[in-house]
């Protein structure tokens, strides 16, 4: 979740001719010296012409992370869709994930939306404003094989180090159940905790698990000891009253889910389809 070179420049000017006001339209330089519309279709105001901005945290597969040098994902396939929707192309940005609850890359004007795999929560929601509910998430208690762990009460009763990925809701989870977690930075650094032996148990995203343990060496050594039914729902951010791109972005998810693109993307990234994870509530 890179910085974004080129602050957006906003000329609002009034001048008078003759007998009334013209209003000078905002815009925002193009590279070639002339000007490009920041308005996209829709009347959604961009932050920079011709591009969907998009502020990520990498790497949070299968959702998003780079694969032969582009970011790639579920997130990022639904996100494409607004951007196509909106006549522009979509440019990613790595960004930490602690801006997300605070909405300050959307704030200062350097994306104009975020898509993290972020869980929709009341306290967020006093910063950004959410898009309607594109995913229905549970949490994973992933194992070591040989700890002897099959619930979050063994992880607790043995006194096993248990690992979280740090201002994330599962982390949150272990935290009221009584855990003092080891915290890492991103979903990659908790599962690299594991393998190594820094902690023989974590908490974390379902379907991120799914795509780890479809490597053989990881189904062999680590199992899921438990799912944790948390009531989650993951949605997209943009900054608060931007009601344009958000309903550009809630007409997206639903027309995918209408139409077959969204079952088509979640085999393509996550797995069998799960009818469930797509619904409008929480399962």
């Amino acid at each position: 979740m890179n910085t974004l070179s080129g602050r957006r420049t906003r000329l609002v000017a009034a001048t008078t001719v003759a007998a009334g006001l013209m209003l000078v339209s905002a815009c925002t330089s193009s590279g070639g010296g002339g000007s490009a519309s920041r308005t996209a279709a829709g009347g959604v105001q961009l932050v920079k012409a011709g591009q969907l901005t998009t502020c990520t945290h990498l790497p949070y597969p299968p959702f998003q992370s780079e694969i032969d040098g582009k970011v790639q994902g579920f997130d990022v396939s639904l996100i494409d869709l607004v951007a196509k929707d909106l006549g522009v192309k979509q440019k990613i940005l790595d960004t930490p994930f602690e801006n997300f609850k605070t909405g300050a890359f959307l704030n200062s004007g350097e994306c104009d939306l975020a898509a993290a795999g972020m869980t929709i929560t009341a306290e967020r929601k006093k910063n950004v404003d959410f898009s309607d509910p594109y995913f229905n998430a549970t949490q994973a208690l992933l194992v070591d094989k040989n700890a002897g762990v099959n619930s979050l009460a063994d992880v607790k009763s043995k006194n096993i180090k248990l690992g979280a990925q740090a201002q994330t809701t599962g982390e949150d989870y272990v935290t009221k159940q009584g855990f003092d977690p080891v915290s890492f930075e991103s979903s990659d650094a908790v599962l690299n905790g594991l393998r190594t032996g820094q902690v023989k148990a974590v908490v974390i995203d379902y379907p991120v698990v799914q795509g780890w343990l479809k490597d053989k060496a990881n189904a062999d050594a680590f199992k899921v000891a438990g799912n944790l039914q948390t009531g989650e729902q993951y949605g997209f951010t943009v900054k608060k009253g931007n009601t344009a791109l958000l309903k550009a972005v809630d007409k997206a998810i639903a027309d995918a889910k209408a139409d077959g693109t969204y079952k088509k993307l979640y085999e393509q990234w996550i797995g069998p389809y799960d009818a469930s994870a797509a619904s409008p509530s929480a399962s």
